[in-house]
C-alpha cells in the first residue's frame, strides 16, 4: 500500500503462550453457551418462511440452484452467498431448523474470533507500545466477549432470516483484518490488498449493507494508521495514492448499492414522501443514531419490532432527545479531532455503516432494528476494549491501586455475565411464531403489524377462534388494514365461515384489487359453496394480478377437468408443473384426463413423473397399472398392481385389478385367489358401510 501509511514498529508479538489460543477457545466457548437456546428455535413466519419454508428455490446446491441464488432479488435481498450457506444447510439438515440455527451460531462465533484478532491489531497500532502485549490481549478479549455476548446481536444469530447478518459480519471483519496486513506490507498492489478486495466482494455478497466499507477503511487511513491528513495534507501525492487504493473497493459499492436499490425496488416496500417527509426521515435517522448507542450501553426491553408510529412528531421527548443528544456528539468529536480523534473517527464509522438502514431509506414497518446494529457497533466494542487495555496498564504501571483493579475486574465480569444473561433470555423469544408475538405485544404495547402476524400463527396451528380474535382486535387499530382483513376472511374461511369469510374477502379486495390471494381465497369459498362460476371468476382474476400463482393454477385445472374443459385443465396443470415441479398432483391430474382420453402413453408418462416425485402416491400406481394393463403391457401392469398391494393389501381394486392381468396371461390360480381377496375386502367393506349407517 501506499507510502503515507508506513506501517507502526509496534506488532502485540508473541504474550504468554496459553494467550494464544484460551482467549480464541474462550470466545467461543461462551458465545456458543450463551446462544445455546437458539438451537431449540423453530422457523418464525416473518420472513423465515418466505425464505426457507415455502421457498423451494434454495433447497440444494445443484446448477439450477445455483443460478436462482445468484439472480434473484427474493424478499427485496441479493445475498448470493447467503443463500449458498442456507442451501447447503439444506443439504446437510433438510428442514430441521436446529441445523440452519446452528451454522447461524457458528458463523456469528467465527466472526467473534475474526473481531478479537481485529481488536488486537487496532488496539496494538492505537497504543504505539511494544509493552502492552499482555493488555492488549486482554483488551481485545473484552472487545470481542463486548460484541459477541450483546443482547443486540440475539436477532442477527437467532433468526434464520438473518443469516446474512452473521455471514456478512464474518467476511467484514476479515476484510478489515486483511487490511491492516496489507497496511503493514506497505505495498500497493501486494498479495494482501487483492485478498482484501476479494474477502470486501464476498461480505457484499452476503448481504449489500456493507457496501460502505471502503468509507470505514479510509476512517482508519485517518485514525489510527494515520495516512491521512496531518502534516502532509489531503490532496498530497502519498494521500492521492490512498484514494486510488480505494476506487475499486469504491466501483463494488456503486455497483451493488445500484444493485440493492434495484432489489429493494422489487417489492414496493419503501415509504413515500407522502408517507414519511424529509424532516421525517432526518428525524428517524437521527433517532436511529441515538438509538443504537443507547441499547449498546442499555440493551434492556429490546424487541423483535419497534413498530414506526403513523406520525413522525418531532416535538416528541424521545426524537426531542435524540436531536440534542447527536448535536452534542457531533460537537465532542469537533472539539476532541485533534486531541482525541478516535472520538470522531468512532461515530463516522458508526454513522457511515449505518446510513444504508437509517430513516432516509425507510422500508418495513419498523423504525429501528436490533440487527442493523450488528456491523454498526463493533466500534463501541473497541472502545470497551480499549477501556480495559488502560485500566489493565494501569494496574500494570503502579497508577491504580489494587482494591480498584480487583473492583474493576470484578465489574467487567458482572457486566459480561449481565449480557450473557439478557442475551440467553432473549435468545428464547424467537423459539416460535407465537412466543415472538406475543412478547412484541407485551414489551412494546399495541401493535397492528404483530396482531396480524400472532393471528397467522395462531391460524397455523388449527386454532382459528383465536386468530380471529387476533385479527379482530387488529382492525380495531386500523379498520381498512389490507392485512388484517384479508387474514380475517381467510381465517373465516379455514374455520367453516364461508358466508363471512366470503363478505370479508370481497371487502379485502375493495381496499386492494390487486390482491390475488384475496381472490383465490375468495374462489375457493365460493367453489366450497357449490357457487363454481364464480370461483372460475375469482381464479382468473387471481391469475391475472399474479400469473405465478401455482395453487390458483392447480384449482383451475381441477374445475375444469369436472366440467368437462380438458384441453383448458391439461394447460393450468402443466403451468402448475412449471412453477412448482415438487408438486405431484398435476401429473397424477394429468394422468387420469389422458386416460379419460383415450392417451394411455401421455397418461403413462405422467403417472410415472407424479411417482418420482411422490413414490406413496398409491392412487397414481394403481392407475399407472390400469393404464399398462391397457396398453396391453400386462407384465407391467401386474408389477404396478403388486406395488400397490404391497403398500396396501387391502386395496380391492388392485386385487381386482391383478386378477384381471393374471387371468389374460394364463395365469389363473392366482387369479382366482386376487379375485376372492377382492370379493372378500368388497364385501367386508359393505357390510362396514351398512353398520355405520344402522348406527
Amino acid at each position: 500500500m501506499s507510502n503515507i501509511r508506513a506501517p507502526n514498529k509496534s506488532r502485540t508479538g508473541r504474550p504468554l503462550g496459553f494467550l494464544q489460543w484460551a482467549i480464541p477457545i474462550l470466545v467461543v466457548v461462551l458465545t456458543v453457551a450463551t446462544f445455546y437456546p437458539a438451537l431449540q428455535n423453530r422457523f418464525v413466519n416473518w420472513d423465515d418462511y418466505r425464505n426457507i419454508v415455502e421457498n423451494p428455490h434454495f433447497r440444494g446446491l445443484g446448477w439450477t440452484n445455483l443460478v436462482w441464488m445468484f439472480t434473484t432479488f427474493h424478499v427485496g435481498h441479493y445475498q448470493p452467498l447467503s443463500w449458498v450457506t442456507l442451501g447447503l444447510d439444506y443439504v446437510l439438515w433438510g428442514m430441521n431448523p436446529f441445523g440452519y440455527h446452528l451454522t447461524s451460531l457458528l458463523l456469528h462465533a467465527a466472526t467473534a474470533v475474526v473481531f478479537f484478532f481485529l481488536a488486537r491489531e487496532l488496539l496494538a497500532i492505537a497504543s504505539g507500545s511494544e509493552e502492552n502485549q499482555i493488555a492488549v490481549w486482554i483488551g481485545a478479549a473484552i472487545a470481542a466477549l463486548v460484541f459477541a455476548l450483546h443482547p443486540l446481536r440475539v436477532e442477527s444469530v437467532a433468526w434464520a432470516t438473518e443469516r446474512r447478518d452473521v455471514l456478512s459480519g464474518l467476511f467484514y471483519t476479515l476484510t478489515i483484518l486483511t487490511y491492516l496486513h496489507a497496511w503493514r506490507a506497505g505495498k500497493l498492489r501486494g498479495k494482501w490488498y487483492w485478498v482484501t478486495l476479494g474477502l470486501f466482494l464476498c461480505a457484499i455478497l452476503s448481504k449489500s449493507l456493507t457496501v460502505t466499507l471502503p468509507a470505514v477503511l479510509l476512517l482508519l487511513d485517518i485514525y489510527p494508521l494515520r495516512g491521512l491528513g496531518g502534516t502532509q495534507g489531503w490532496w498530497s501525492k502519498a494521500a492521492r495514492a490512498v484514494y486510488w487504493e480505494k476506487v475499486p473497493f469504491a466501483l463494488l459499492s456503486l455497483v451493488f448499492s445500484a444493485v440493492a436499490f434495484i432489489a429493494l425496488a422489487q417489492i414496493e416496500n419503501m415509504a413515500s414522501l407522502q408517507r414519511l417527509g424529509l424532516l421525517d426521515r432526518l428525524t428517524i435517522s437521527v433517532y436511529s443514531l441515538w438509538f443504537y448507542f443507547w441499547k449498546t450501553v442499555a440493551p434492556f426491553k429490546l424487541s423483535p419490532l419497534y413498530e414506526l408510529p403513523t406520525e413522525v412528531e418531532f416535538s416528541s421527548p424521545s426524537f426531542m432527545l435524540s436531536y440534542v443528544v447527536i448535536i452534542l456528539a457531533v460537537g465532542l468529536g469537533l472539539a476532541l479531532r485533534r486531541r482525541q480523534p478516535w472520538v470522531g473517527i468512532t461515530g463516522l464509522a458508526y454513522l457511515v455503516t449505518l446510513l444504508p438502514v437509517l430513516g432516509i431509506f425507510q422500508n418495513g414497518p419498523q423504525i429501528v432494528a436490533d440487527h442493523y446494529s450488528y456491523l454498526a457497533c463493533i466500534g463501541w466494542a473497541v472502545l470497551a476494549g480499549a477501556g480495559a487495555q488502560y485500566f489493565w496498564q494501569a494496574s500494570v504501571d503502579g497508577r491504580m491501586r489494587q482494591r480498584s483493579f480487583v473492583l474493576g475486574c470484578w465489574a467487567a465480569v458482572i457486566v459480561l455475565f449481565g449480557l450473557g444473561f439478557l442475551t440467553w433470555r432473549q435468545a428464547q423469544v424467537w423459539h416460535d411464531p407465537e412466543r415472538l408475538w406475543s412478547y412484541v405485544l407485551s414489551t412494546t404495547g399495541e401493535s397492528l403489524f404483530a396482531r396480524n402476524n400472532l393471528g397467522n400463527a395462531l391460524a397455523a396451528e388449527g386454532r382459528f377462534d383465536e386468530a380471529v380474535e387476533q385479527f379482530q382486535r387488529a382492525l380495531k387499530i386500523d379498520p381498512q388494514d389490507p392485512d388484517a382483513v384479508y387474514n380475517l376472511g381467510n381465517a373465516l374461511a379455514r374455520q367453516g365461515n364461508f358466508e363471512a369469510a366470503g363478505k370479508q374477502l370481497q371487502y379485502a379486495l375493495q381496499i386492494n384489487p390487486r390482491n390475488a390471494m384475496a381472490a383465490y381465497d375468495l374462489g375457493n369459498v365460493r367453489a366450497r359453496q357449490g357457487r363454481f362460476d364464480e370461483a372460475m371468476n375469482q381464479f382468473e382474476r387471481a391469475l391475472k394480478t399474479d400469473p405465478g400463482l401455482a395453487k390458483a393454477h392447480y384449482n383451475m385445472g381441477s374445475l375444469l377437468t369436472q366440467q368437462g374443459k380438458l384441453d383448458e385443465a391439461i394447460a393450468h396443470f402443466r403451468q402448475v408443473m412449471l412453477l412448482a415441479p415438487e408438486d405431484g398432483r398435476p401429473p397424477y391430474h394429468l394422468g387420469q384426463i389422458f386416460s379419460r382420453q383415450g392417451k394411455f402413453d401421455e397418461a403413462i408418462r405422467n403417472y410415472r413423473l407424479a411417482l418420482r416425485i411422490d413414490p406413496s402416491n398409491l392412487k397414481a400406481r394403481y392407475y399407472l397399472a390400469v393404464a399398462l394393463a391397457e396398453q396391453g403391457d400386462l407384465e407391467g401392469a401386474s408389477k404396478e398392481f403388486r406395488e400397490s398391494l404391497h403398500a396396501d393389501p387391502n386395496l380391492a381394486e388392485a386385487h381386482a385389478g391383478l386378477a384381471r392381468a393374471l387371468t389374460a396371461q394364463g395365469k389363473k390360480d392366482e387369479a382366482v385367489r386376487h379375485y376372492q381377496e377382492a370379493v372378500r375386502l368388497l364385501k367386508s367393506q359393505s357390510q362396514n358401510k351398512n353398520e355405520v349407517a344402522e348406527q
